[in-house]
């Protein structure tokens, strides 16, 4: 496998910084719909003015702190983030309080698929999913490059890695295709010399059974 100067080979490489503010709008984004289909029209029931306000700045004080720890949260994930290429196989790494590594050979890997909503369009990142063998029948992928700016580049190195790695798997590095020794006519004639020789064992016995 061949990386490039985005990605090196062996060299492990981050996400896009703008992993972080992708991850905060969208949560954001998700809080407000939240917002708008249950806790509005909690507050709008309430018996009187005083009592929406008060309500209203509770869940407002909540809101704002569940944000300030999710905006934490998301910068130090960000920094346990990793992933490295190597001859057979990709690495990665993450977790803020449970880390988690995993290790993906390109010989499993049967899907590439880019992936990049309105937000990561206008922050000029996407993710790549990647979907194994071993997760074929599964709706999620089995690891996803998440916020990736040069995503179409790292998904060719990838394809590639992937097709090496398929002609080097029939242990013959010609892709598939049959050994000519196998097909020679030494071959050929070692295995009729055999045949015969078992057909004339067979003939002996026979006539041993008659006598």
């Amino acid at each position: 496998m061949t990386g490039s100067d985005t990605f090196p080979k062996n060299i492990p490489f981050k996400p896009s910084p703008a992993f972080v503010p992708w991850f905060i709008i969208d949560f954001i984004l998700f809080v407000i719909l939240i917002a708008a289909c249950t806790v509005i029209p909690f507050v709008l029931a309430a018996g009187n003015e005083l009592e929406m306000l008060m309500l209203l700045a509770m869940i407002l004080a909540g809101i704002v702190v569940i944000l300030v720890v999710f905006i934490v949260w998301t910068r130090l994930y960000y920094d346990t983030m990793a992933y490295e290429l190597h001859d057979d196989e990709l690495r990665w790494r993450r977790g803020v309080w449970f880390r988690t590594t995993g290790i993906v050979p390109y010989n499993r890997i049967t899907n590439l698929d880019l992936k990049q909503g309105p937000v990561m369009r206008w922050l000029k990142i996407s993710t790549i999913s990647i979907q194994t063998a071993g997760y074929s029948g599964q709706a999620v992928p089995e690891i996803c490059i998440e916020a990736i700016e040069q995503a179409e580049e790292l998904r060719e190195i990838l394809r590639q890695s992937v097709r090496a790695c398929s002609s080097r798997s029939d242990g013959t590095g010609t892709g598939g295709q049959t050994s000519p020794a196998a097909d020679s006519p030494v071959a050929t004639t070692g295995t009729s010399i055999l045949i015969l020789d078992e057909l004339k064992k067979i003939r002996q016995l026979l006539e041993q059974q008659k006598r």
